[in-house]
């Protein structure tokens, strides 16, 4: 297991390189989650914070779509799950 590898489109957190896996833990807020910290723009400069989030977006789906042009499986663990999802994704990699 390796973590935060540059050399790979959008720098996965986790990377799994025997298998191929690599995983992204997005901040709620920073990608634009659905859920309520994902949710909420700032009040002061929204037009920005508002583009801002859209371009996260737009990258983390290319940096996907890259990673699983070359071979690679993909996953993105939310902020607000990840306590959650840890177990869940952790048994599913075991099998």
């Amino acid at each position: 297991m390796r973590y935060n590898v540059a050399s790979l489109p959008g720098k996965p957190d986790i990377v799994i390189p025997s298998l191929r896996f690599a995983i992204f833990v997005h901040g709620c807020f920073w990608h634009g989650h659905g859920c309520r910290r994902g949710a909420r723009i700032p009040k002061t400069n929204a037009a920005y914070w508002t583009a801002k989030i859209a371009r996260n977006r737009a990258r983390d789906r290319r940096n996907a779509a890259a990673l699983r042009r070359a071979g690679w499986s993909v996953v993105s663990i939310w902020e607000c799950d990840s306590g959650r999802v840890r177990e869940r994704k952790l048994k599913a990699l075991r099998e």
